[in-house]
Protein backbone atom coordinates (compact mmCIF):
# COMPACT_ATOMS: atom_id res chain seq x y z
CA UNK A 1 0.00 0.00 0.00
CA UNK A 2 3.35 2.21 0.49
CA UNK A 3 3.62 2.85 -3.39
CA UNK A 4 -0.18 4.20 -3.42
CA UNK A 5 0.63 6.90 -0.93
CA UNK A 6 1.99 9.44 -3.81
CA UNK A 7 -1.25 8.85 -5.28
CA UNK A 8 -3.22 9.85 -2.91
CA UNK A 9 -1.29 13.07 -2.28
CA UNK A 10 -1.16 13.84 -5.88
CA UNK A 11 -5.06 13.43 -6.03
CA UNK A 12 -5.59 15.43 -2.77
CA UNK A 13 -3.39 18.32 -4.39
CA UNK A 14 -5.70 18.46 -7.56
CA UNK A 15 -9.02 18.16 -5.37
CA UNK A 16 -7.56 20.99 -3.19
CA UNK A 17 -6.59 22.73 -6.40
CA UNK A 18 -9.98 22.48 -7.74
CA UNK A 19 -11.56 23.88 -4.65
CA UNK A 20 -9.54 26.99 -4.57
CA UNK A 21 -10.38 27.80 -8.43
CA UNK A 22 -14.10 27.21 -7.90
CA UNK A 23 -14.07 28.92 -4.86
CA UNK A 24 -12.03 32.23 -6.27
CA UNK A 25 -14.39 31.94 -9.08
CA UNK A 26 -17.32 32.25 -6.66
CA UNK A 27 -15.96 34.96 -4.84
CA UNK A 28 -14.83 37.20 -8.07
CA UNK A 29 -17.99 36.80 -9.99
CA UNK A 30 -20.26 39.33 -11.24
CA UNK A 31 -23.81 38.66 -11.23
CA UNK A 32 -25.76 37.26 -14.34
CA UNK A 33 -26.34 39.13 -16.77
CA UNK A 34 -29.81 39.12 -18.60
CA UNK A 35 -28.11 38.45 -21.95
CA UNK A 36 -25.62 35.93 -20.29
CA UNK A 37 -28.58 33.24 -19.25
CA UNK A 38 -29.00 33.12 -23.70
CA UNK A 39 -26.54 29.68 -24.90
CA UNK A 40 -23.88 31.57 -27.43
CA UNK A 41 -24.21 31.45 -30.72
CA UNK A 42 -22.22 34.41 -32.97
CA UNK A 43 -23.50 37.20 -31.30
CA UNK A 44 -27.20 36.35 -32.62
CA UNK A 45 -30.47 35.60 -30.63
CA UNK A 46 -31.10 31.64 -30.92
CA UNK A 47 -33.13 30.56 -33.53
CA UNK A 48 -34.00 26.83 -32.74
CA UNK A 49 -34.05 24.86 -29.66
CA UNK A 50 -30.69 24.04 -27.63
CA UNK A 51 -31.37 20.40 -28.22
CA UNK A 52 -32.61 20.16 -31.45
CA UNK A 53 -32.34 16.67 -33.65
CA UNK A 54 -29.18 16.80 -36.05
CA UNK A 55 -29.95 15.09 -39.25
CA UNK A 56 -29.33 11.63 -40.04
CA UNK A 57 -26.25 12.17 -41.46
CA UNK A 58 -23.80 13.49 -39.08
CA UNK A 59 -24.31 10.01 -37.47
CA UNK A 60 -22.58 8.28 -39.87
CA UNK A 61 -19.77 10.61 -40.09
CA UNK A 62 -19.40 10.68 -36.63
CA UNK A 63 -19.41 6.60 -37.28
CA UNK A 64 -16.06 7.38 -40.07
CA UNK A 65 -14.73 9.91 -37.25
CA UNK A 66 -14.70 7.41 -34.06
CA UNK A 67 -13.29 4.32 -36.72
CA UNK A 68 -10.03 6.85 -37.72
CA UNK A 69 -9.71 8.18 -33.54
CA UNK A 70 -9.52 4.15 -32.51
CA UNK A 71 -6.72 4.14 -35.51
CA UNK A 72 -5.19 6.48 -33.83
CA UNK A 73 -5.16 5.42 -30.22
CA UNK A 74 -3.98 1.77 -30.98
CA UNK A 75 -1.36 2.86 -33.55
CA UNK A 76 0.49 5.22 -30.70
CA UNK A 77 1.29 2.86 -28.51
CA UNK A 78 2.01 -0.10 -31.07
CA UNK A 79 4.67 2.50 -32.55
CA UNK A 80 6.92 2.12 -29.27
CA UNK A 81 6.53 -1.54 -29.07
CA UNK A 82 6.64 -2.36 -32.95
CA UNK A 83 10.24 -2.79 -32.61
CA UNK A 84 10.58 -5.35 -29.98
CA UNK A 85 7.71 -7.03 -31.63
CA UNK A 86 9.00 -7.73 -34.72
CA UNK A 87 6.97 -8.41 -37.99
CA UNK A 88 4.15 -10.14 -36.64
CA UNK A 89 3.07 -6.54 -34.97
CA UNK A 90 3.33 -5.39 -38.31
CA UNK A 91 1.33 -7.74 -39.87
CA UNK A 92 -1.71 -7.06 -36.99
CA UNK A 93 -1.50 -3.83 -37.78
CA UNK A 94 -1.82 -3.71 -41.43
CA UNK A 95 -4.66 -6.79 -40.56
CA UNK A 96 -6.70 -3.76 -38.08
CA UNK A 97 -6.17 -1.01 -40.81
CA UNK A 98 -7.88 -3.45 -43.17
CA UNK A 99 -10.68 -3.56 -41.42
CA UNK A 100 -10.98 -0.33 -40.65
CA UNK A 101 -10.22 0.40 -44.18
CA UNK A 102 -12.97 -1.82 -44.95
CA UNK A 103 -15.19 0.12 -42.80
CA UNK A 104 -14.21 3.40 -44.57
CA UNK A 105 -14.71 1.89 -48.06
CA UNK A 106 -18.39 0.72 -46.54
CA UNK A 107 -19.15 4.53 -45.69
CA UNK A 108 -17.91 5.47 -48.85
CA UNK A 109 -20.25 3.51 -50.89
CA UNK A 110 -23.18 4.49 -48.35
CA UNK A 111 -22.90 8.32 -49.55
CA UNK A 112 -21.63 8.86 -45.75
CA UNK A 113 -18.72 10.77 -46.89
CA UNK A 114 -20.54 13.19 -49.56
CA UNK A 115 -21.91 16.34 -48.15
CA UNK A 116 -24.70 17.50 -50.28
Amino acid sequence: MDEFVPLAILAGVVLAGVAVTVGVSRLVRVGPVAGDLLPYLGGLPPVEHAVSRFHVRWYAVTMVFLAFDMEMIFMYPWTLVVATMGTGAVVEMFLFLAILLAGVVYAWREGALRWT
